[in-house]
């Protein structure tokens, strides 16, 4: 009963999505704002809808590596390696694109990137619909991302066609984005899938990105932002920080490793998991909740300077980008 529930509403969603509709899915990484990848106008909704800027890349979520060829050209080895490895998982791969793709999904670049998604949803969503679709985080341009379904209805309400609830996705943040359109592939965004995995496949280092790579998805200095500024701050200072701006009046909240919060008033306290993994799976949902406390500022507790950490300090350095809040 449940499988053919399922299997109705991937229909409906279809239907949908062939009409020019807007449908958010779930992926492994974050929710995805889905349109045909291949109807220009509906891509230009997706813009509409989150206040995207319109050379702002899209990644085209595909069912499977088979269909690569049908959006790029000139596939280099690298991609095919990368893909046998990682693929469906949180990797994105930019490549040539091929010439029927429209300018509405690169950005007017020459390169476009793709993604095969691991979630069986997402999967069950692209086999039935026969093509490519967009799927850009499902929230505001620039703010935290949606990892829930109910974190796309707070964010859209009625203002796009469907959500398929999928549950908590299971990785929290976006895919890992290389770059293979160029002389030698470079890493643009640090994801669950590390580096170090990315060049173990290779057989090879990743280069380094530079003033000729393309422009890739969520790498604006500002992104993933709470509407509450949010500071990074050193482990060792947190508690003489939350307690300073207290003392002022202020109303904090505090997203840290550690379960043992000072007790104080006016003071919302989150205790983040301890590993790299789990710390991304839960982020953008303690993001949301301590956003919606009603509180002056966010205290996030800097995460370790390790390999493993890359993906979330990327995200929190993000979010945190041109927030000014002074005890």
């Amino acid at each position: 009963m449940h499988f053919n529930i399922a299997n109705l509403h991937i229909a409906r969603a279809v239907d949908a999505l062939r009409s020019g509709g807007l449908v958010a899915f779930p992926t492994e990484t974050v929710y995805g704002l889905g349109a045909d990848a291949s109807n220009a106008e509906a891509v230009k909704k997706v813009f509409a809808a989150k206040g995207r800027p319109s050379d702002h890349p899209l990644i085209v979520h595909i069912a499977s590596a088979a269909q690569m060829a049908h959006w790029a050209r000139d596939i280099p080895p690298a991609a095919h390696a990368l893909a046998r490895k990682f693929w469906p998982g949180p990797l994105t791969l930019i490549l040539k694109r091929a010439a029927h793709v429209s300018d509405a999904v690169t950005g007017g670049q020459d390169t476009v990137a793709l993604r095969v998604p691991a979630h069986p949803l997402a999967q069950a969503l692209l086999t039935a619909f026969g093509g490519g679709l967009v799927g850009p985080s499902a929230n505001r341009f620039g703010h935290v991302s949606a990892t829930t379904a109910g974190h796309v209805r707070t964010e859209f309400g009625d203002a796009i066609d469907d959500v398929i609830d999928g549950g908590a996705c299971e990785v929290g943040i976006e895919s890992t984005i290389v770059d293979v359109s160029g002389a030698a592939p470079a890493l643009l965004r640090p994801g669950q899938i590390t580096a170090a995995a990315i060049e173990a496949a290779l057989g090879a280092p990743l280069a380094a990105p530079n003033a000729r790579s393309p422009r890739a998805p969520g790498m604006l200095e500002k992104h993933y932002a709470p509407r509450t500024p949010l500071m990074l701050v050193e482990t060792d200072v947190i508690d003489e920080l939350t307690r300073s701006f207290v003392r002022q009046g202020q109303r904090v909240a505090v997203l840290a490793r550690d379960a043992r919060q000072p007790l104080l008033a006016n003071l919302t306290w989150i205790a983040a998991p301890g590993t790299p993994d789990g710390f991304a799976h839960d982020l953008y949902a303690n993001l949301r909740q301590l956003d919606a406390a009603g509180c002056d500022v966010i205290v996030v507790e800097e995460p370790p300077f390790t390999i493993e950490w890359a993906a979330v300090r990327d995200r929190l350095a993000r979010a945190a980008a041109g927030a000014r809040h002074t005890a």
